[in-house]
């Protein structure tokens, strides 16, 4: 079954690749243009008419929504795992968050985001609200899973002596899923980050989102759009390097 979807895959590529549409395409001319494009945006890079300043502006917003709405994500996705895992709690409460929680992730980051712009307008609540919604499920998903991976051994025996639910949870579950958890909202907030820029210019939240798709697809400054990909990918990973030092150090406790 496997061989045959894989060769059905290959025999609807070839045919699809032999017949594009190409619109009189010259492929040389096409080449050149984008290695053009390229040596301007990473080997020319400039901060174009909107100037460092205001560039860093715009990365300081896109990255103080990320932050905010993996601090909302991490604490409402905590409270949401611990009723969902099924070592822990009834397991039709657990069924029916679980079953919310899938919907909401089947549902893109920019489609809740726009789906919020109708309620709220343009700008950075809808943004917020957008992404808030998907880390609670996303990070719902990723803690119950670490929850769910304890032994139930350790729960049993704290449960035999008395101790109240919210006890067992913060004494037994919590140190045990610490680095998953730091592990898991790192992870999170570098796909809020990257969902921030994303809609920075489809739900209007501005930030350095916004700021590319003018220098992109207005402007078509790309000098300025290789400054923005650097700035992005410092960012990224300076987040990297902090996720990897936080994990360790409760790693080494």
């Amino acid at each position: 079954m496997i061989l045959l979807v894989f060769v059905s895959l290959l025999l609807i590529t070839g045919f699809t690749l032999t017949h594009l549409d190409t619109a009189n395409v010259q492929l040389n001319a096409a080449v050149k243009e984008l290695t053009s494009t390229l040596h301007q945006m990473f080997l020319q890079p400039n901060t174009g008419s909107d100037g460092l300043g205001e560039l860093l502006q715009g990365l300081g917003m896109s990255l103080l929504i990320s932050i905010m709405t993996t601090i909302i994500g991490a604490v409402f996705g905590f409270f949401f795992a611990v009723l969902a895992s099924k070592n822990l709690t009834n397991v039709y409460l657990g069924t029916i968050i679980r079953v919310i929680m899938a919907v909401v992730r089947a549902i893109p980051t920019i489609i809740w985001a726009l789906i919020f712009s109708i309620v709220c307008g343009l700008g950075s609540t809808a943004a917020i609200l957008g992404l808030s919604f998907h880390s609670v499920a996303y990070l719902t998903k990723a803690y119950s899973e670490s929850i769910e991976g304890i032994d139930k051994s350790t729960i049993e025996s704290l449960e035999v002596t008395g101790s109240k639910f919210w006890v067992i949870v913060f004494q037994a579950i919590w140190p045990t899923i610490m680095a998953s958890f730091v592990s898991w909202t790192f992870i999170r907030l570098e796909i809020n980050f990257a969902n921030a820029i994303a809609v920075g210019a489809a739900a209007g939240a501005g930030g350095i989102g916004y700021q590319l798709f003018v220098a992109s697809g207005m402007s078509f400054d790309f000098h300025e759009v290789g400054f923005i990909v650097y700035l992005i990918i410092l960012v990224t990973f300076l987040l990297e390097f902090i996720a990897v030092k936080i994990r360790h150090f409760y790693l080494d406790r």
